[in-house]
């Protein structure tokens, strides 16, 4: 029996039991109110409010430029819009790497506004004080490792992570360091599928990937992508479900022949 079939809320312990049972998790990411409802009512799982709203809602080619209060309008936008997924909510570059008190006051900002299940933030050993923090809380974190975009600059590629066995000794550890600091679930991008597969069997938590194999527990895409929104980039991970670029530009090329044609509106679409 399917363990996420039966609960009327997915939570962490939900996660925790779908890991146990082999049962895997399917995460997307929402960004609005009207998205997030269709997005929870088709059956998902997690919802990820994530950063990557910089770069699909406001254009930014990367996502350092979006601000905690953007986010947290977002993180509210999506809540209205779900019953039964779990809401977690990126913390953006800037609002936790300084000190941990900064990153407690900004999850804090975060789950009293949006009234999310949960924050995400990026890394490892190297914001362990952050996470404890916000943690020891009562706020759950989930971890980010891999390809880290709010450190693209100091990468200067997208290219795969951990592909060599220093980062990706590294990588091993942060996520037991993660796991340790009480973290509930971790996502890996971009890597090996072997140390994918490694980690997802070290780690008793789950770990659900972008880019990052079949053996991890979970799956998670940005929803423009996967619904053919972008059509900038074609990573290899990228499964695109539909092509609703093409589809949208089609009906609104449709609607402005109709206009200009005085087809729309006809008789039946307007009042006596």
């Amino acid at each position: 029996m399917s363990v996420q079939k039966e609960v009327k809320r997915v939570t962490t312990h939900v996660l925790a039991e779908m890991k146990l049972h082999g049962e895997k998790i399917s995460m997307l990411t929402s960004y609005d109110y009207s998205m997030a409802k269709l997005v929870d009512q088709a059956g998902i799982d997690v919802i990820l409010v994530g950063d990557s709203a910089s770069n699909v809602m406001a254009g930014n080619e990367t996502t350092l430029p979006i601000t905690l209060d953007q986010m947290i309008y977002h993180g509210k936008s999506v809540v209205r819009g779900v019953t039964r997924a779990l809401v977690v909510v990126d913390m953006p570059f800037g609002t936790y790497q300084g000190n941990s008190l900064e990153a407690l006051n900004s999850a804090i900002k975060i789950m009293k506004i949006t009234h999310a299940d949960a924050v995400k933030l990026e890394g490892g050993k190297e914001v362990i004080e952050s996470v404890e923090r916000i943690i020891m809380a009562g706020i759950p974190v989930m971890g980010h490792l891999g390809l880290m975009p709010q450190s693209i600059h100091k990468y200067g590629t997208y290219t795969v992570r951990a592909k060599e066995e220093v980062e990706a000794k590294k990588l091993i550890e942060d996520a037991h360091f993660l796991e340790q600091a009480g973290c509930f679930a971790i996502v890996l991008e971009k890597i090996p599928a072997k140390l994918g597969a490694q980690v997802a069997h070290e780690l008793k938590i789950p770990v659900i990937g972008i880019g990052a194999g079949g053996g991890v527990d979970g799956q998670v895409l940005v929803i423009h992508d996967m619904l053919g929104l972008t059509q900038e980039f074609s990573p290899r991970f990228l499964r695109r479900y539909l092509n609703l670029a093409a589809d949208i530009k089609g009906a609104v090329g449709s609607f402005v022949a109709d206009v200009k044609s005085r087809n729309f509106p006809n008789e039946k679409e307007q009042y006596e």
